[in-house]
């Protein structure tokens, strides 16, 4: 293993809210690096729908994470699981779809995680492959391994059966079922949502009932949508779909918060914890910042041309009232990785003096891409370029070489 077990705990670690156990997980992957053999890690995927939107990518970029420290991702598509209807977070019981629904939805699936999983890497599997194997005895078996009391346990459970709101029998197999995927794989490590605990929990009671060393659990954090509140739904209307047009993610990324463009980087990118610390500082400007999050995510899903031209497009629509059709570009001389942006407004030619930069920027008046900037002490990076201005009408196209 390229990394050393603690390093990639760390990695591992980074966005996730639960890891049952933290020191299980670090023991396997020291024996892993012993054995040099790869974990097995699943994640599970009910087809329930035909498109991916980035809420579902936050499982798989940390399955990414995993790929890149030389472990075996086992992705299952839950076609038999998808019939039954996942029942977590659910007040009423859900709608089972058909085989043929499933089927399709499960077709545009594995069509869409290669977009960034390494498919060399990468294992699928169809649940019903063995769960059509399984006979009513096989079944009844099962199911007398687990308690109608643990399952009470579960909180929608819980809630629904003090309300008097109806829990189908078929409902409480879902999670053993899950549960069974694991100890037919033999996982290691299962990754889910918050939403997913008891359900991976219920995998690590059932391999200790099969005899095999119980998986390490991760979680991973709902991603909050691009209204910054409920959780990113297509039912809420606030999703950003992998498969949209790359105008379309573009300018949604660029509509986000500030403060959920944090939450992105360290959910949907291998973007350094340094880098991200220096956007969350205002050491990297937020629409630098934000610029670069829309534009890679454009390119994961789109490639770099489309990207460009999303890019490219977003800045002529966003700056249509407010800039003039022909500015002035200058070329700066980089001095290092940042430049202080009194200087850079000096060299463009915007000011007489540092000193009046400075006062500008108190003032309120210096914008760069078009969002303001209030600390005197802001330096800019000189890896690209960018649209500076003073007041309403200076404008200066920055690059630099």
């Amino acid at each position: 293993m390229e990394f050393e077990p603690e390093r990639q705990l760390e990695i591992i670690k980074r966005g996730a809210v639960d890891i049952i156990e933290e020191d299980e997980l670090l023991e396997r992957l020291r024996e892993s690096c012993r054995t040099n053999k790869p974990l097995r890690v699943k994640a599970g995927f009910d087809p329930t729908a035909p498109d991916l939107h980035l809420g579902h990518t936050v499982l798989i970029q940390k399955l990414k994470n995993f790929q890149d420290l030389g472990h075996r991702v086992v992705l299952v598509i839950g076609d038999f699981t998808g019939m039954i209807g996942d029942p977590s977070g659910k007040s009423e019981t859900r709608k089972a779809l058909t085989e043929e629904e499933v089927r399709a939805n499960a077709r545009t699936y594995t069509d869409q995680v290669f977009k960034i999983l390494d498919r060399e890497k990468t294992e699928i599997v169809f649940n019903s492959e063995w769960m059509k194997r399984l006979t009513a005895g096989d079944l009844i078996d099962l199911a007398s391994r687990y308690t109608v009391a643990r399952m009470l346990e579960r909180d929608d459970f819980q809630k629904r059966y003090r309300s008097g709101r109806p829990i189908a029998i078929h409902e409480f197999l879902y999670p053993l079922i899950q549960g069974y995927d694991s100890v037919v794989l033999r996982a290691d490590v299962e990754l889910g949502g918050t939403d997913q605990l008891f359900n991976l929990l219920v995998g690590r009671d059932l391999q200790r009932e099969f005899g095999q060393p119980p998986q390490v659990v991760v979680t991973m954090p709902l991603l909050v949508g691009t209204d910054g509140v409920q959780k990113m739904s297509k039912s809420f209307g606030n999703y950003i779909g992998i498969t949209e047009p790359p105008e379309e993610i573009f300018g949604k990324v660029m509509s986000i918060s500030d403060e959920l463009m944090i939450t992105y980087y360290e959910l949907l990118t291998d973007v350094s914890q340094e880098r991200i610390n220096d956007i969350r500082s205002g050491r990297i400007h937020p629409m630098t910042a934000k610029e670069a999050l829309a534009f890679e995510l454009t390119r994961r899903f789109h490639g770099e041309e489309s990207a460009l031209r999303a890019k490219e497009r977003f800045r002529s629509v966003f700056s249509r009232r407010e800039i003039p059709e022909e500015i002035e570009e200058v070329r700066i001389e980089r001095e290092g990785e940042r430049m202080w942006l009194p200087k850079v407004m000096l060299r463009a030619g915007l000011v007489r003096s540092s000193s009046e930069a400075v006062r500008l920027i108190r003032q309120g008046g210096v914008r760069i891409d078009g969002r303001k900037v209030m600390d005197t002490g802001f330096e800019v990076e000189t890896s690209g370029s960018f649209l500076l201005s003073v007041g309403r009408r200076t404008f200066r196209k920055v690059f630099f070489s």
